[in-house]
C-alpha cells in the first residue's frame, strides 16, 4: 500500500483532535468534517481542511456515508480514520470506503461484521480454547427451550442483544417468573436501538470484574497484546473509570488472557487496533465477552504504560507496514488511570446536563493528560454523547496515579453544567477502589447521591463565606460585582485553602 498523504477523520471532538495530532506528527494532512452544531469546535480549526456535512443530528451528518465519501473525492483524501462511535464499527461503511478506493484505518469489513454480532463472535472464538460464559450459542428461537437452558445454567441469567452495546438490549432475569417480561423488553429495546431483535442468554455473574485486552495486528498475520485495562467502575453498563494495569490479576492470568485475546483476533483475521473484553468472577475465572473492532475511549492508559502511540500504529498498519515489535519486546511500566468527564449529574442518576461551559480550566502538571474537544464558552450539544473530556494521570505506581488524579480533579474547574468530576473524586478515595475489591456493581454497592451533595454543601458553605467577605470588601470600595452563575464544581482544595487560617 502507498504511504498515506491525507486523512479524513470521520468523527468529532476529542477523538478527532487526538487522531489529527498524531497525523501531524507523521506529516500527514488532515480533513475535519463537522455538523452545524460543531462549527466552532477545536477539531475544526486544528485540521488542515474542514467541511460542514450537515445539520446537528448525527443521522444527517456524522452518520452520512455518502457525504463523507464525497468530501474525500473532492479533497483528494486517501484514507479515513473513524475514531470510535458513529461509523467506526459499521461494516457497510468500511466496505464502501474500500470500494471507493480509500484506505480504512481499521479492520476489514468482514472482521467488523463477525465481531459486531455477539453470537457470531462467540462462534468464531469457539474455534480456539477460549473460556465462554455458559449460555446459548445462537439466537433464541424457542422460548421454552431457552427457559430449559436458563434453568440448567441457573438463575440469575442475562438476556443480551446480539447486536447490542452500551447496555442496550440487556436484561437481568432473577427467576423464571420474570423470563417472558424481560425477554419482551430486551427484544423491543434491541429492535429500536439496533434494528435487530436477536437476543441470547448467558449466566449472569453477580460480582464481575470487567477486564479488557488491547491488541494490535497487521496485514502479515502478526498479532500482539498490549496488556490489560481494568474497566469495572461503570454506570448503566458504561465505563466511567479505567486503569492499566489491573490490580486484580496475576502475571499468569495476564498472560493467559493475552493469549486468548490474540486468538479471538486471529479467529476473524483481524488487523489494526482492537480490544477483547472479558468478565472475571470472584474466583478469577475469566470469560470472553466481546470484541470491539476499533480504538477504545480508554486507549490513553495503555499508551502511557507502554509508550506506544496506538493511533500511529493504526496508520502504519493501514499503510501495509508490519508491526515493529513482537510480543517478547513488549513491557509496561508504571500505572495510569483515566476518568471520563461527562456532562452528567451524578446526584440525579447520572442524567445528562446540557448547558454552556461558563468556566473551563484544565488541570496541568507532571503526569497529567487531558484529551478534550471543548473550550470555555462552548455549549454542550444535546445531539451527541455528553463526554466533555478524558482526564488521565500516570505515576510510577498505582497509589501515585490515584493521588495525581485527585489533585487533577481538584484543579479541573468547570461551571455551567454538572459533571462526573465529584463522583470520580469520590471513587478515587473509596476504600473498595483503593484496595481493588470493587467490581461492576461499584455504583449500586457504594454510591448514594447524598454522598456528593453533603460534600458539596460543606464546600459551598466554606466558599460562600469567603465570597461574601470578598463582596463586602468590593462594595465598600464601590466596585461592581458579577455573579458567575450556577452549577459550579467547587474543588476541595479551594475550600480547604479558603477555610484555612
Amino acid at each position: 500500500m502507498p504511504q498515506i498523504q491525507k486523512i479524513l477523520v470521520a468523527n468529532r471532538g476529542e477523538i478527532a483532535l487526538r487522531i489529527m495530532r498524531t497525523a501531524r506528527e507523521m506529516n500527514i494532512r488532515t480533513v475535519a468534517v463537522f455538523s452545524e452544531a460543531d462549527r466552532t469546535s477545536p477539531h475544526v480549526r486544528y485540521a488542515d481542511e474542514a467541511v460542514c456535512i450537515g445539520p446537528a443530528p448525527s443521522s444527517e451528518s456524522y452518520l452520512n456515508t455518502e457525504k463523507i465519501l464525497k468530501v474525500c473525492r473532492d479533497l483528494n483524501v486517501d484514507a479515513i480514520h473513524p475514531g470510535y462511535g458513529f461509523l467506526s464499527e459499521n461494516a457497510a461503511f468500511a466496505q464502501k470506503v474500500a470500494e471507493a478506493g480509500l484506505i480504512f484505518i481499521g479492520p476489514s469489513a468482514a472482521s467488523i461484521e463477525v465481531m459486531g454480532s455477539k453470537i457470531a463472535a462467540k462462534q468464531a472464538a469457539s474455534q480456539y480454547n477460549i473460556p465462554m460464559v455458559p449460555g446459548t450459542v445462537s439466537a433464541i428461537q424457542d422460548r421454552m427451550e431457552a427457559k430449559i437452558i436458563a434453568s440448567s445454567i441457573g438463575y440469575p441469567i442475562l438476556i443480551k442483544a446480539s447486536a447490542g452495546g452500551g447496555g442496550k438490549g440487556m436484561r437481568i432475569v432473577a427467576s423464571e417468573d420474570e423470563f417472558d417480561e424481560q425477554m419482551d423488553r430486551a427484544v423491543s429495546e434491541a429492535l429500536s436501538s439496533f434494528g435487530d431483535g436477536s437476543v441470547f442468554i448467558e449466566k449472569y455473574i453477580t460480582s464481575p470484574k470487567h477486564i479488557e485486552i488491547q491488541i494490535l495486528g497487521d496485514h502479515h498475520g502478526n498479532i500482539v497484546y498490549l496488556f490489560e485495562r481494568e474497566c469495572s467502575i461503570q454506570r448503566r453498563h458504561q465505563k466511567v473509570v479505567e486503569e492499566a494495569p489491573s490490580i486484580s490479576i496475576t502475571p499468569e492470568i495476564r498472560h493467559e488472557m493475552g493469549r486468548c485475546a490474540v486468538d479471538v483476533a486471529r479467529s476473524c483475521g483481524y488487523y489494526g487496533a482492537g480490544t477483547v473484553e472479558f468478565i472475571m468472577d470472584e474466583e478469577r475465572n475469566f470469560y470472553f465477552l466481546e470484541m470491539n473492532t476499533r480504538l477504545q475511549v480508554e486507549h490513553p492508559v495503555t499508551e502511557l504504560i507502554t509508550g506506544i502511540d496506538l493511533v500511529k500504529q493504526m496508520i502504519l498498519v493501514a499503510e501495509g507496514n508490519p508491526l515493529p515489535f513482537v510480543q517478547e519486546d513488549l513491557t509496561f511500566k508504571g500505572h495510569a488511570i483515566e476518568i471520563r468527564v461527562y456532562a452528567e449529574d451524578a446526584t440525579n442518576n447520572f442524567l445528562p446536563d446540557i448547558g454552556t461551559l461558563h468556566t473551563y480550566t484544565k488541570p496541568d502538571g507532571n503526569g497529567v493528560r487531558v484529551d478534550d474537544g471543548f473550550e470555555q464558552g462552548m455549549e454542550i450539544p444535546i445531539y451527541y454523547d455528553p463526554m466533555i473530556a478524558k482526564l488521565i494521570t500516570y505515576g510510577e505506581d498505582r497509589e501515585t496515579a490515584i493521588q495525581k488524579m485527585i489533585r487533577a480533579i481538584d484543579e479541573y474547574q468547570i461551571s455551567g453544567v454538572a459533571t462526573t468530576l465529584p463522583f470520580c473524586r469520590f471513587a478515587m478515595q473509596h476504600e473498595a477502589f483503593v484496595n481493588g475489591s470493587f467490581d461492576t456493581n461499584f455504583v449500586s454497592n457504594y454510591f448514594r447521591p447524598d454522598m456528593l451533595s453533603t460534600n458539596s454543601d460543606e464546600e459551598t458553605a466554606s466558599l460562600a463565606a469567603v465570597i461574601s467577605a470578598y463582596i463586602l470588601n468590593l462594595n465598600a470600595a464601590g466596585k461592581p460585582v458579577q455573579n458567575e452563575g450556577e452549577n459550579t464544581y467547587v474543588p476541595k482544595w479551594r475550600s480547604r485553602r479558603f477555610a484555612g487560617s
